[in-house]
């Protein structure tokens, strides 16, 4: 399938066919180029909370940028409770002190306050190194990870692709 109209000067003199002077066909050419451009996420529904497994930061954080969408980074290392945790993520995603404070906040700030804010073209989210301790164990990162599926949920509403990718610390084996 062809995407763009075709130009005379980069067609072959004397030819019906659309190729370049290098051989290429143009709608070839940019098919590819689009195909490449939007590989990384093609096979990611818009409005998801998933594990990063396979992605890598850098490259989640060029593709916003091509996509034009907002990207929003946390690193939580070092986080032990719910508090430091919320608070982190609202440091690290520069939003409010009031966005920080707990769950509920949060999502507040995820959905309603960003959307007050005007349109909003698309978000990709990194939580990297959710900390696993006593004071933030496997419901409070489920509850974490509800957070952000409310959003997604609230943003697929809008027609607006919120993608979130989140990775858990590693816990160091004890002797």
């Amino acid at each position: 399938m062809d995407l763009l109209a075709y130009s005379n000067d980069s067609e072959v003199s004397g030819s019906s066919a659309p190729w370049r002077r290098d051989g290429l066909r143009h709608g070839a050419l940019l098919t590819g180029q689009l195909e490449e451009k939007m590989s990384l996420l093609m096979r990611v529904a818009p409005n998801i909370v998933q594990a990063i497994r396979a992605f890598n930061v850098g490259d989640l954080q060029q593709e916003a940028g091509q996509l034009g969408h907002h990207f929003l980074y946390a690193h939580c290392a070092n986080t032990l409770t719910k508090q430091q945790v919320c608070a982190r993520i609202g440091e690290q995603f520069y939003f409010p002190k009031p966005c920080s404070k707990n769950f509920d906040a949060l999502r507040k700030c995820l959905t309603e306050t960003i959307h007050e804010a005007g349109p909003q073209p698309g978000f990709i989210v990194v939580l990297e190194q959710l900390p696993s301790a006593q004071k933030f164990d496997k419901e409070a990162r489920e509850n974490l990870l509800d957070v952000f599926r409310d959003a997604a949920e609230f943003w697929a509403e809008k027609k607006v692709p919120f993608r979130v990718f989140y990775s858990f610390a590693t816990v160091p084996p004890t002797a």
